[in-house]
């Protein structure tokens, strides 16, 4: 750590976080996991997942210690069936429906009623489900990370926030990715440090606002520096806060031009390469995030206290996956 003191005399506590992943390792990780998901018939995703996450989360490195992701692929395969169950039910439900010859009101009737199911419950069901399971099985010098939010709570905030996006026509969607977010946020624990982030949905619409006018008016070119805005917007909201008020929080230093710079090397990898750089891509831009983000505050990590629980049930997991969810 970097120790620097402010006016006041207090100490500027500066833990660097970086990444140690190689890309070399990660394809060998990857191709392995895809052969063996393909030989298994996809049954051993589940497992893939684990080594992968287990690969990333200790490869990532805080004052010299490397985080862990503690997840396996033996909890993670129970949920797993139970997704694909669901799916399968779907697929047999759709199958009937044809077979029966169901049309009209019945047919639309069935189809509206799974598409709200979906959007309204199996949604935010799979990112509480995800964000309780992910951060109990992330650790660093054996301090847990942990979820506190309450399912109900969360379904009925998601169920408010898509109404007003939908009234709306959209306009609202900037309110509800910031009242999403502060939810999840404010409910995730570091041990004894508890998350806050502060997103103001006027301020991230008058963001997303000026970024689609400027990349009309610049032909695209802006989009590089919409991204950064909006990466900046997410990060230094963050802060962590313990019980005796110390605060650590996260600033960025991303550029537009930086990270221009970053995905136009990736596309080029991609594109040139047929997809086999892929694993160099993710290495790569992993690394853009840990170099570009800064941890600043009066908060000592050696204070904090292991204080949550494990959570085995990776049904919610499986299913942000298979919706293509990601969690914060």
């Amino acid at each position: 750590m970097q120790q620097e003191y402010g006016p006041s005399g207090n100490p500027i506590n500066r833990p660097v976080i970086s990444f140690k992943g190689d890309g070399g390792t990660y394809f060998g990780i990857l191709i392995v996991n895809m052969l063996l998901t393909i030989i298994t018939l996809g049954l051993y995703y589940p497992w893939a997942k684990a080594k992968r996450l287990q690969y990333l989360y200790s490869s990532t490195e805080m004052e010299g210690s490397r985080f862990e992701w503690s997840g396996t692929g033996n909890e993670m395969f129970k949920g797993f069936i139970i997704v694909v169950a669901a799916i399968v039910g779907y697929y047999i439900l759709a199958f009937a429906i044809g077979a029966l010859g169901l049309t009209g009101p019945v047919s639309g009737t069935l189809i509206a009623l799974t598409y709200v199911f979906i959007v309204f419950l199996l949604i935010p069901y799979a990112i509480h489900g995800a964000n309780r399971y992910h951060w109990s099985r992330t650790s660093w010098r054996a301090i847990r990370f942990g979820y506190r939010g309450d399912r109900t709570e969360f379904i009925k905030l998601w169920a408010k926030e898509l109404l007003l996006t939908l009234i709306t026509a959209g306009i609202y969607g900037s309110w509800m990715t910031m009242n999403i977010r502060n939810y999840l946020l404010r409910n995730l624990r570091f041990g004894s440090g508890e998350f806050f982030y502060d997103g103001d949905g006027w301020e991230y619409f008058k963001l997303n606002l000026k970024g689609c006018i400027l990349t009309v008016l610049t032909l695209g070119i802006y989009s590089f520096w919409w991204q950064a805005d909006i990466f900046r917007y997410y990060i230094d909201n963050i802060r962590l806060t313990s019980k005796d008020n110390k605060v650590l929080e996260c600033r960025s230093t991303a550029t537009g031009g930086e990270l221009a710079g970053l995905l136009i090397v990736n596309m080029l990898m991609l594109v040139f390469t047929f997809g086999i750089a892929y694993a160099w891509i993710q290495i790569r831009t992993i690394e853009f995030v840990m170099n570009h983000v800064e941890i600043r505050g009066d908060l000592e990590l050696r204070e904090l206290r292991q204080t949550e629980e494990e959570y085995r049930n990776s049904t919610g997991e499986n299913l942000a996956d298979m919706l293509d969810l990601s969690i914060i």
